[in-house]
């Protein structure tokens, strides 16, 4: 007989992610109008895939956050298995081997999960740290620190890029960032790591602006056109960005109605599902989305705040600093004010792999709020 335990739910954060999954399943509907009909219905596919996130969800309530701490190497370790294994078995879609290709359910892709993995692992480390170093914190048990969580880091990065996949390695980046930041660290380390940071990437931009020969003879062609792509957008020019803008304009206050989108524009239901949704719903559409998803974000900090588990607080900021950072690059993107990277916008886009890394993310921030509860009772 299967026993289920008493839960403290976070009804705001429920409400949040039912309002999502509305909002998610309506707008891919509208996108699938200039899709191709082999894709199938990418709609009833994505309402399937908030159903089976439901499941684990439940199924992580009941196993608590506690039993991924204790297993957070596992974790990592497969991650960076299928990582690996992705490079040498993974068929190539649009150039890139992000995806495992499963018959009959369809794409698969790890550096969803391993953004997951990650944040586990810095929070299980960082907080770990404090515990061990009983808060003296020297000059040389910093340096350690900061070499463990950056030989997490580096792997998947190096395994994610070459795929390539520069989306997901810029998750990476802010995802440690974000929980060192909130960490006891002295803040002298950020300074530098910027300082460093700001050298190494004027001197790769150095090269490829000025320097094109030497920066291939370097780096190769396909990181070239990779760049190349990368700050095309400046230009505003190319028909995503193009005709992205010409829809998010023509919307006005309450859009073309729904199911009208007015114009086709390649990753209609991916990467700008906020053009297709704009243009339906228009800049009061927008307005409420935008305040739903702040909402939501706010729902985050609160969590953070309440909990007096230091890895609890940890995975929290993680989750946030990922969202944050993807929430604002998509919707920039698409507005052609950021870079287009192929960021999808969180619990709104289709994807089977990342729609079911964040149902975890939210069974995990369910069980956060439990046991803060549960401490302050």
């Amino acid at each position: 007989m299967i026993r289920i335990k008493k839960f403290k739910f976070n009804l705001p954060l429920i409400f949040c992610i039912l309002l999502f999954m509305v909002i998610s399943t309506i707008t891919i509907y509208s996108a699938m109008t200039y899709l191709p009909n082999y894709l199938g219905n990418l709609a009833l596919k994505q309402f399937i895939w908030y159903i089976l996130g439901f499941m684990i969800v439940f199924i992580l309530i009941q196993i608590s956050n506690q039993t991924l701490y204790r297993y957070a190497w596992y974790i990592y370790i497969t991650n960076i298995l299928l990582l690996f294994l992705l490079l040498i078995i993974g068929q190539p879609i649009n150039g890139s081997k992000c995806w495992f290709i499963i018959p009959g359910i369809g794409s698969f892709q790890p550096s969803e999960f391993m953004k997951i993995s990650l944040i586990i692992m810095n929070s299980v480390i960082v907080s770990h740290w404090m515990e061990t170093s009983k808060k003296k914190l020297t000059i040389k048990e910093e340096s350690i620190l900061l070499f463990k969580v950056f030989f997490i880091f580096l792997i998947p990065t190096l395994l994610t890029f070459l795929e390539p996949d520069t989306g997901a390695v810029f998750i990476y980046v802010i995802i440690t960032i974000s929980i060192l930041w909130i960490s006891p660290l002295r803040k002298r380390w950020f300074i530098f790591g910027f300082l460093l940071i700001g050298i190494l990437i004027s001197s790769f931009l150095g090269l490829y602006f000025w320097k094109q020969e030497i920066f291939v003879d370097i780096f190769g062609t396909n990181l070239f056109y990779r760049i190349d792509r990368l700050l095309d957008w400046k230009n505003g020019t190319g028909m995503q960005l193009e005709n992205s803008l010409i829809a998010i304009g023509s919307s006005g206050l309450f859009g073309h109605g729904y199911n009208h989108t007015p114009i086709y524009f390649p990753e209609s239901g991916t990467d700008f599902i906020f053009a297709v949704y704009t243009s339906n719903f228009g800049l009061i559409g927008s307005i409420f989305l935008l305040l739903l998803i702040l909402y939501f974000n706010i729902s985050l900090i609160k969590i953070a705040r309440k909990t007096n588990n230091d890895t609890d607080k940890y995975i929290v900021i993680g989750i946030l600093g990922m969202l944050l950072y993807q929430q604002i690059q998509n919707i920039g993107m698409t507005l052609g004010i950021l870079p287009i990277t192929g960021i999808t916008l969180p619990f709104i886009s289709y994807g089977g792999s990342s729609l079911l890394s964040y149902m975890i993310i939210f069974g995990m921030l369910l069980n956060i709020h439990h046991d803060s509860h549960k401490t302050i009772n």
